[in-house]
């Protein structure tokens, strides 16, 4: 208490000149419509410029939380796209007592870790099996193919890359409709090869590559990338292209994982047919 008293006697002209100097301007604000018009303007400003500050700030804030919600969103549009075919079909037989059949499900969640420069490149994600995540499941994002889930644990699930000399993906020419199959060579992790397509197919480069309609893993017509070159030769009926991904497989995050129904059933009928 007694070093207030000492600051205030040590400062009372100070102090005095400031409560002199704020009832004054007081005062010719109150009394002056031109000086209470250019202050209210100016608080005005300055109490806009500081809510504008803190309402960016509470976006920035949120902006983790909006991005989980518009992927969560984003995989709910996936699932109905993929399963547009069947809606068309089940609304052909709306007179009859079939049930509408959805063929895949979407779920989206986030790499943790992936490799890009080796032979056989994996990825890995957060959900396995304790968010439904199994083995054989395609992983896509927004601009195409990622991988196939190769090994899953209770939360977390490996995923063999698009950039793995070991994956091998149906793929087809979106304009001619010709079907190959899609590879690594290990060379350049910004390009894939598209083999067996035949010397019939009429190619351009920056052709569409997607995927086809002939897989289970992956629906219909999801991106690859795009031909850039194509190889021929001689000895051989088929073309070898180099297609151009979309992806830059070495800056990806958020993940979409495509869970094909009736995968297994396909599979045991498929294994059982081969064993007879």
């Amino acid at each position: 208490m007694q070093q207030i008293f000492y600051f205030l006697s040590k400062n009372s002209t100070r102090l005095l000149f400031l409560v002199l100097l704020i009832v004054s301007v007081s005062l010719t604000i109150q009394n002056h419509s031109y000086h209470r018009s250019k202050f209210l303007s100016s608080a005005n400003q300055m109490s806009g410029s500081v809510y504008e500050k803190t309402h960016a700030m509470e976006e920035y804030l949120h902006l983790r939380k909006d991005n989980e919600l518009l992927a969560e969103e984003n995989a709910r549009l996936k699932e109905l796209l993929y399963n547009s075919q069947n809606t068309i079909d089940s609304a052909f037989h709306a007179q009859s007592t079939r049930v509408p059949i959805s063929e895949f499900k979407v779920f989206n969640t986030h790499i943790i870790n992936n490799s890009y420069r080796k032979r056989n490149n994996y990825l890995t994600i957060r959900g396995g099996v304790n968010q439904q995540f199994t083995k054989d499941m395609g992983v896509i994002n927004d601009k195409g193919v990622v991988g196939i889930v190769e090994n899953v644990s209770k939360n977390f699930a490996t995923v063999q890359s698009i950039l793995n000399t070991k994956t091998k993906i149906t793929a087809k020419v979106k304009n001619t409709e010709h079907f190959g199959t899609i590879v690594w060579d290990a060379k350049n992790a910004g390009f894939v090869q598209l083999t067996d397509i035949p010397k019939l197919a009429n190619l351009t480069k920056g052709d569409s590559i997607v995927t086809g309609g002939i897989s289970t893993i992956f629906p219909e017509n999801i991106p690859i990338g795009v031909v850039d070159k194509v190889y021929t030769s001689k000895a051989s009926n088929f073309y070898t292209i180099n297609v151009r991904l979309f992806n830059d497989m070495t800056r990806i995050n958020q993940v979409y994982v495509i869970e094909n129904i009736n995968y297994q059933e396909i599979k045991e009928l498929e294994e059982t047919t081969q064993d007879e």
